[in-house]
């Protein structure tokens, strides 16, 4: 029984702290690059429309692989691109119309019953998606992208590792407690 608490400790310890660690590079990466966090080249972004159900949900964050040549994409390739200047989109390409610099893309989200009403100028294309995505992380990761959503994803696991590590001292102590020994008086 021992054993078995001993292991349920460290692995809760173990997950704490990775939490604490995974949370911190995530915040402290996406500040410093400015903008959303890139992982070994491809930038994470968060799905906040469910336009691209049921491959990815709403809430999900997605890898693209940003930058090279814009108009080599062909039909049926999923791109993520600008429809405004704060406004990002992912849908697929229905069909591609003209060349070079003048390439433009008919997109359409796949849970959409028609295209996209304006063709996507490879210009506006930000990159591609992969097919890499984890439901429901966006949202921790849209949180992490305000100032107190960042404070609080860094200060929380450590306030639960703190407080973990506070209750398991507790109890080695408790456990540890030498009992008083009593006096014994002789007539």
């Amino acid at each position: 029984m021992i054993i078995v608490k001993k292991w349920v400790s460290n692995i809760v310890t173990t997950i704490l702290f990775l939490t604490l660690i995974s949370t911190a590079f995530v915040v402290i990466s996406s500040k410093a690059s400015g903008g959303e966090p890139s992982v070994m080249g491809y930038q994470l972004k968060t799905v906040l429309s469910g336009s691209m159900e049921p491959g990815i949900q709403t809430g999900s964050i997605i890898a693209i692989k940003p930058g090279g040549d814009m108009t080599r994409f062909k039909k049926g390739d999923v791109l993520t691109f600008k429809e405004s200047e704060d406004k990002l989109i992912t849908h697929r390409v229905l069909e591609v119309k003209g060349t070079g610099e003048n390439t433009q893309y008919i997109t359409k989200g796949d849970n959409n019953d028609a295209a996209d009403l304006s063709p996507v100028l490879a210009a506006n294309v930000v990159g591609e998606y992969n097919g890499f995505t984890i439901p429901y992380i966006g949202y921790l990761l849209n949180t992490a992208q305000s100032k107190m959503g960042s404070a609080l994803l860094l200060i929380l696991p450590g306030i639960l590792l703190l407080l973990y590590s506070a209750v398991t001292i507790w109890k080695a102590i408790k456990e540890v407690e030498v009992p008083k020994e009593t006096t014994t008086t002789s007539n």
